[in-house]
């Protein structure tokens, strides 16, 4: 039987990855957009909040993954 050797860990610990907690989070804190004022077109602002979440989580999830992507001349199964 051929010896096989272990396979490196996959390095997915970095610290940028706990920046993806801030789009779960900042929705569950009710307390900052539970209000009428200010209006935006005649929506209220609980409204406009979560249109602007949707930004937020797609802005959190680009910036990780390019602060955390491979160069792409690396190849790792």
């Amino acid at each position: 039987m051929a010896e096989t050797t272990p396979r490196p860990r996959r390095g997915d610990r970095s610290p940028w990855n706990w920046l993806l907690v801030l789009p779960v989070v900042v929705p569950l804190l009710t307390f900052i957009f539970n209000k009428d004022k200010p209006r935006l077109a005649g929506f209220p602002f609980f409204y406009w909040a979560q249109f602007a979440f949707i930004i937020l989580g797609v802005a959190t999830t680009t910036v990780v993954y390019l602060m955390t992507r491979r160069p792409s001349g690396s190849k790792e199964d």
